[in-house]
Formats: C-alpha cells, sequence, structure tokens
C-alpha cells in the first residue's frame, strides 16, 4: 500500500474484516473493484464490436472471422437470414485470443439479440462459457438495451449485469452487480473499429469482494472512458466500502477525499 493510501485509511486496522475492516482489505477491495469494472466494460465493448461486426456481413452467411493480433476468431450466426431475429451469435475465442489491447481472451460468449446493436429498443444478452479475460474467469448475464440517441445525437444503452463473478488464478471469487447508462460520444463513425470509442458511464454498481466486504458505488457526474489507451478521463465516483463511507473519486481533478480530506492520485 502506498503512504498516501495507508494515511486515508490509517486507524481502521481491526480483526474481523467483514464487520470491521482494516486499511488493507478496504485497500484490497478497491483494487478488485476496478479489475471487475475494466472486465465487464471490455465484456461490452467487445460484444458491442462483435455485433456491428456481424451486421456488416451482407452475404448471409454463417460463420465468418475477424482478424486478431494472434489468430482467427470465429463468429457464428444462428441464422443465415440476417433480418430474422430474435438471433443468436456464438463468439468462440477458443484457446486464446490476444487483443490490439494487450489482453488475451479464451472460452465462449453468446449473445441473444432482438435486433441489431444500432436499432431503438434492441435487446442484447449474453452469457459466458469457461470464458476467461487473461488469467479470470467471467460469469454471470450481460445485457444491453439500446435506448435511442440523446439530444445531442449520441447512442444511448442500458447496462444491466446480474450475478456477475470473476475467479481469479488462486480460486477467489469476486461478485459483482451494475445498473448503468452508457452514452457513446465517440467512434460510432467507424463502428468495426473500437479503439477509437469513448462514452459516458452513469448508474451504481455494488458487489462483495473475495474477502467478504460489500461495496457499493455511485456516480456522481459521469464518468468519460477511453478505450484506447484505456482511460478515464473525467468524472466523480462515490464509493462505500463496509463501515467506511463517501470515498469520493474525482477522476477530473485526479483527487480521492475521504473523511474531508483530499489526496492527489496519478490516473
Amino acid at each position: 500500500m502506498t503512504p498516501t493510501l495507508a494515511l486515508l485509511f490509517f486507524g481502521c486496522d481491526k480483526e474481523d474484516v467483514k464487520n470491521d475492516p482494516t486499511s488493507e482489505s478496504v485497500m484490497d477491495a478497491l483494487v478488485e473493484y476496478v479489475t471487475v469494472s475494466k472486465i465487464f466494460q471490455d465484456v461490452g465493448n467487445n460484444n458491442g464490436d462483435v455485433l456491428l461486426t456481424a451486421e456488416g456481413d451482407t452475404a448471409g452467411l454463417q460463420a465468418k472471422s475477424i482478424e486478431t493480433t494472434s489468430e482467427n476468431l470465429d463468429i457464428t450466426i444462428s441464422l443465415a437470414d440476417l433480418s430474422t431475429f430474435p438471433k443468436t451469435i456464438t463468439v468462440d475465442f477458443g484457446t486464446g485470443v490476444l487483443g490490439q489491447d494487450g489482453v488475451t481472451r479464451k472460452g465462449i460468449v453468446t449473445i441473444v439479440s432482438t435486433n441489431w446493436y444500432g436499432q431503438p429498443d434492441s435487446e442484447h444478452t449474453a452469457t459466458f462459457t469457461n470464458y476467461y479475460h487473461n488469467e479470470y474467469k467471467v460469469e454471470g448475464t450481460h445485457t444491453v438495451k439500446n435506448l435511442g440517441e440523446n439530444e445531442d445525437g449520441h447512442l444511448r444503452y442500458s447496462v444491466a449485469i446480474e450475478d456477475g463473478k470473476i475467479t481469479t488464478q488462486t480460486g477467489t471469487v469476486i461478485e459483482y452487480q451494475e445498473n448503468s447508462t452508457r452514452t457513446w460520444i465517440a467512434g460510432n463513425d467507424t463502428p468495426l473499429y473500437i479503439w477509437d470509442d469513448e462514452y459516458l458511464l452513469d448508474g451504481s454498481q455494488n458487489g462483495t469482494s473475495s474477502a467478504g466486504l460489500g461495496y457499493t458505488l455511485s456516480v456522481e457526474d459521469p464518468l468519460h472512458f477511453v478505450l484506447y489507451p484505456r482511460n478515464i478521463e473525467s468524472g466523480v465516483l462515490y464509493v462505500d466500502i463496509a463501515d467506511i463511507k463517501d470515498i469520493k473519486i474525482d477522476y477530473t481533478n485526479s483527487t480521492i477525499t475521504v473523511l474531508g480530506t483530499a489526496y492527489p492520485f496519478t490516473k
């Protein structure tokens, strides 16, 4: 733990981490949240890319491939007639596909769609079969709904993650739930290339750390995500972990505030 973070939670050192968490367990929970959130954000980004790529297959083929930095990624569409819905799209990463972002994905993601990704009111429900993001096993149900355009002409999507679970290489389990709204603010003019995408995230997330600590997060100002290089440019997030309340993470000013005192951090 860095000296700054140790100062933030100094004096919270107790034996029972579930009822009176230590500074170390709280920081571990924060680190786990960051990891889990990034993984599920990645799932949403890649699923959208898959759906847009499949939509571009006007030849009506039942199977196709996307070039990656290591090998071909197989996408199978349940119906050759691309105008027929609902449709099941199976994304098979096999024993491992290395992406441009340096992440190796393996296993299968299955998406059931009621219409194409850009169509208002379309819903896209993803489930996972032995799916891994690097060494992390991913489970749960990831549902995205197209809410149409906002007043600025940007597409908005609701995101719901139910029974989210990440299992680490050592077998520890982190639970995660999410109800949020994503606004696609850049990169929509290159739908088959996700790395120039930017979006705003608003809503709430919650879960349980591997040590049994419950955490809740709520967005005060929308978080501005940039995919490549991956970063949060701005926004304000409030975090409650066990009995430690109202931790304020301000990405705009690069500060974290605990008990009324602000400390700088590097994004």
